[in-house]
């Protein structure tokens, strides 16, 4: 039941009014004579404090104030697919084609449209018990995607009838027989964006993500149902590696969440994204995409409601027994609008200004993620993958945001600005990223390579130690090195160059196949291993650099299939078995 109210104070995009009775926080509101849509944030007595999702300018005490009596909610059913929604799940196109490209303030639409009809195919029948989280039945969305009608959280009951035909999402479909009498069946529902959906059992991870990218798949991999956290300065890549993420993540369907981010920037996905095709289907990648955009300029409050939005999404599309990849773009500027609305409200600043909650608000966002059996009959699973960018101001990772992400993530990607000016993307710092899903990983990655936990521990050990060299040869100079550390000097340059440098651009290279990945690896530390005893045994640095193979290498990349990689080792033996026949050496 709704309650009414008038305007006493406004503090930008926070309104303080007065109700005749106490209302409830976190009730949806509408705000003055615009009717502006508003959420309850705090509550003293019948003074409640509204933060609104729309600009105020324009409003005065004593204008009228409704509350509506419900959450925040998101609208499930057909017809999100594919759409550009904001922060409140208003689609962007219509409210274009409504106001134009300047949304007029208390421009009302529905989430999801009401005159669409869509094909339903029932796949219970009279009779049927069901329960909270069965599939009614499915809709072809699009082209791409296969919509499964869920029954809501908590219902449960008797099918008393089920109709296949064309349905608008409010039409009802059929009738369930339940306790407390009928309930109408419909192709869509409700959910409170700020509340998890519920699942039986969450479940081990035991899967990676494979996204195609080597420095994220072989050296810092994210499990399904995982969470992964990418900081990086301005200009580090963070956007495009999220879109390259989305395009070739081994994931059903992607959400991408641009939360504050500039709108030039959005605007850039919301043109091109929708024209990408998907290496899947080949068809428009859109069809199984989401696309939240909330950009700088628009309140806050929108902003921050954007994540839970982009999150409640995914909960839905993991229940129907999917595998979800989030991309949420970016937390810190999520954060900031928490600190936004906090410092309105008058809270105690804790670090940097951001509200004291700030690292449980973090944890809450990241523990909706994980690999669930779903509610309902059988043992459906779903997973929600999160990742989420961070844009510490300055590149400055002991800021709040990343260091409280850090507690809660299981793989971290640190982006490295030195490495994006040198061109090197993905620019991710093998130093400083880590991963807690190796072992995961390592289960998965021995279909393709029996020893790939050696293989890629002496990779990585190979990065480490060079880097420490390299202090040492900024001040004497390279070749004042013994030929052992040169040898690790260029190993490392060709596991850069040749493995983890990778062009989004390049016909091939864009995507890698853990195959070609795994043999890649293989190829290059099976070179250290052989060249390492001709170095000992005396044979200089410089005859082992000069093998054709060494660039060859380091090309393998751009090579289409294994084939080539397995010539190119054959061939690395033979170079290596010529040079140490030159000096008399033994070979390995």
């Amino acid at each position: 039941m709704s309650l009414r109210g008038t305007i006493e104070r406004i503090n930008g995009s926070l309104v303080v009014a007065r109700f005749e009775a106490e209302p409830r926080i976190g009730d949806l509101v509408e705000v003055g004579k615009l009717g502006l849509m508003g959420e309850i944030v705090r509550l003293s007595g019948e003074e409640a404090f509204i933060q609104c999702y729309e600009a105020t300018s324009g409003l005065k005490p004593g204008e009228p104030v409704i509350d509506t009596g419900k959450p925040l909610v998101a609208e499930l059913g057909p017809g999100i697919m594919g759409t550009i929604l904001d922060g409140v799940e208003r689609s962007e196109t219509k409210l274009w084609e409504l106001t134009g490209p300047f949304i007029t303030r208390g421009a009302r639409i529905l989430p999801l449209d009401r005159s669409k009809r869509w094909g339903f195919e029932p796949t219970v029948k009279q009779g049927d018990k069901v329960t909270g989280g069965d599939i009614l039945g499915t809709v072809q969305e699009t082209e791409s995607f296969q919509h499964r009608i869920l029954l809501p959280p908590g219902v449960e009951g008797t099918i008393e009838q089920i109709s296949r035909g064309s349905f608008t999402v409010e039409e009802p479909i059929g009738t369930l027989k339940t306790a407390t009498g009928p309930v109408e069946l419909r192709l869509m529902h409700t959910w409170p964006v700020r509340r998890p959906r519920p699942f039986k059992e969450r479940l081990p991870l035991s899967i990676p993500l494979v996204t195609g990218q080597r420095v994220i798949d072989t050296f810092f991999p994210v499990a399904k149902g995982g969470t992964a956290s990418i900081p990086g300065g301005f200009g580090t890549g963070k956007t495009v590696m999220l879109q390259q993420i989305s395009k070739w993540a081994d994931a059903d369907v992607i959400i991408l969440i641009g939360c504050g981010e500039r709108g030039n920037e959005m605007a850039d996905v919301v043109a091109h994204f929708p024209e990408l095709t998907d290496p899947r289907s080949g068809r428009r990648l859109i069809e199984r995409t989401v696309i939240v955009a909330n950009v700088s300029n628009m309140p806050v409050s929108a902003r921050e409601a954007s994540i839970y939005l982009g999150i409640t999404l995914g909960e839905y599309y993991r229940d129907m027994g999917y595998d979800v990849a989030v991309m949420a773009d970016s937390t810190s500027r999520w954060a900031e609008a928490l600190r936004d609305i906090s410092g309105r409200l008058e809270e105690i600043p804790a670090e940097s200004g951001y509200p004291a909650y700030l690292s449980d608000r973090i944890a809450e966002i990241y523990e909706r993620a994980g690999r669930v059996v779903t509610l309902g009959s059988g043992q459906r699973v779903g997973s929600l993958t999160l990742l989420g960018a961070v844009s510490p101001p300055g590149g400055d990772f002991s800021e709040p945001v990343t260091t409280h992400t850090l507690r809660y993530v299981g793989t971290f990607w640190a982006l490295d600005q030195e490495l994006a000016f040198r061109r090197h993307f993905p620019a991710i710092n093998w130093l400083r990223s880590f991963s807690k899903y190796l072992e995961v990983a390592s289960q998965w990655w021995s279909k393709y390579e029996r020893n790939w936990d050696q293989v890629r521990a002496v990779a990585l050990g190979l990065l480490e130690e060079a880097a420490e060299i390299e202090e040492t040869a900024r001040i004497i100079g390279e070749k004042a090195l013994p030929d052992e550390q040169r040898l690790i000097l260029l190993v490392a340059e060709m596991l850069r160059e040749g493995f983890l440098v990778q062009s989004a651009f390049h016909e091939v290279d864009k995507f890698c196949e853990p195959e070609k990945q795994a043999a890649l690896l293989k190829i290059i530390v099976d070179f250290y291993s052989l060249a390492e005893p001709l170095i000992r045994h005396g044979i200089p640095i410089e005859k082992v650099r000069e093998l054709d193979i060494v660039p060859e290498l380091m090309r393998l990349k751009e090579r289409e299939g294994i084939k080539p990689i397995e010539e190119a080792r054959i061939e690395m033996k033979r170079q290596i078995e010529r040079l140490a026949k030159e000096y008399e050496v033994a070979p390995r």
